[in-house]
């Protein structure tokens, strides 16, 4: 595997290196970084600064607040950014879902209303597709849109809407042609929360933190024309967004996942699990199904700069999201086995050293007790193999799609 960068991405990468130097405090690449509160702030604060200055999107055209950087260049960028352990950017529907399909999909108006404030972070976007009933099967959705005037009336129920309480906007699929065959009839709409008729109701977790809510529409309103894709296309447009979910910062995404490993590694050794051979034989393949996810993040480099691998890249993304999401579930289960007893007390001071989280965005705590990090880690991972498609949805599409398998018996519209 070749892995050199031409001299024109190798000059870009010493601009990003001078630029992280210059923002980063300091002494910051020796070590010397703050903690607790203090790291609280500054991650604010570095969050504050890269939407302030286009960062926070750095592939969108200039013209929309960003900084216009190819595919190669951003890749560069997130390797940079991990490699001097610069803050990471949480999760966010702007940015990383509705953003990029807004691009895709949307008209000049839409795109000059939408963007800017996603790249400067003055409006938060949440995500309204799945329902209490429609989750996999999303096209069983019940939420209905009806056109009165120049305006769509909504009426309905969406679910584990993540950043519910703290978002400006909402994306959410509709029914807006009930008489449709269930895939056709469907619209991606744009719509705002601060008004009547949108009610958001905190979800309790396990950990006692509401990262999820349930968001009840009661004849909420939306403009005729922020309808994305166009009207009855929001099946082919929500594929879309969920094609950028299973995306991955290719060459770094293993990052956070090895240093989970090695936390649960260091762990072991003050514990002393690690002389454990179950433990070790356990660790080795972890490792192991990380380093594969390194190689395929290369590979899905090539396909960013090679346009007539296009299609394989997208083969490769659903194989990287079962890949990446069962191997985290297996890498928490581990971390809290190292753990032991201890890893089963839900108070979030056992003492031991916590293992490393993913990053999980914003969580309002509901009750006095708390999960540890290894705790609310293990229980996040468990979401992984349902949100962007669950793990059977990406075998059946690696089935069909990758290996030209029959496909399974759907109804005459599916």
């Amino acid at each position: 595997m070749d892995r050199s960068y031409s001299e024109e991405a190798e000059r870009f990468r010493a601009s990003i290196r001078q630029w992280l130097d210059e923002v980063l405090p300091e002494g910051w690449r020796d070590g010397r970084r703050p903690t607790g509160p203090g790291w609280d702030a500054f991650c604010q604060d570095w969050n504050d600064m890269v939407h302030r200055t286009g960062w926070s999107c750095p592939t969108w055209p200039v013209e929309y607040g960003g900084k216009g950087l190819s595919p190669l260049e951003s890749v560069i960028l997130t390797e940079e950014l991990a490699e001097a352990g610069a803050p990471i950017q949480p999760p966010a529907g702007g940015e990383i879902l509705v953003g990029p399909t807004i691009l895709h999909w949307g008209d000049d108006r839409q795109k000059k209303r939408f963007l800017p404030p996603i790249v400067r972070g003055t409006e938060i976007w949440c995500q309204g597709f799945s329902e209490p009933d429609a989750g996999s099967d999303l096209a069983s959705l019940q939420t209905t849109a009806v056109r009165d005037g120049e305006a769509w009336v909504i009426n309905g129920t969406k679910i584990w809407t993540s950043e519910a309480p703290d978002a400006d906007m909402i994306f959410l699929l509709a029914r807006t042609d009930p008489h449709a065959p269930r895939h056709r009839g469907i619209s991606y709409l744009l719509v705002e929360m601060h008004q009547p008729g949108v009610v958001v109701e905190p979800i309790a977790q396990p950990d006692g933190t509401a990262g999820f809510a349930r968001v009840h529409f009661e004849g909420a309103r939306c403009a005729i024309d922020d309808v994305l894709g166009g009207e009855g296309n929001g099946w082919v447009v929500a594929n879309s967004t969920l094609g950028f979910e299973r995306g991955i910062s290719a060459t770094t995404s293993y990052r956070r996942f090895e240093g989970e490993a090695l936390s649960i590694i260091d762990v072991a050794r003050q514990n002393g699990r690690l002389s454990d051979p179950i433990i070790r034989q356990r660790l080795a393949r972890l490792w192991t199904d990380i380093q594969i996810m390194r190689i395929n993040g290369y590979r899905m480099v090539t396909g960013l700069v090679r346009p007539e691998l296009q299609d394989g890249l997208a083969r490769l993304q659903s194989l990287t999201k079962l890949h990446w999401t069962e191997l985290h579930q297996r890498l928490t289960d581990l971390g809290i086995d190292v753990l032991g007893p201890s890893g089963q007390i839900l108070s979030g001071t056992s003492g031991a050293a916590p293992v490393v989280g993913v990053g999980m965005g914003h969580r309002t705590a509901l009750y006095d007790y708390a999960a540890s990090p290894a705790q609310s880690t293990f229980l996040f991972a468990r979401s992984g193999t349902i949100f962007g498609g669950t793990s059977e949805i990406q075998r059946n599409v690696i089935a069909e799609r990758v290996l030209g398998l029959p496909r399974e018996p759907r109804p005459p519209d599916g």
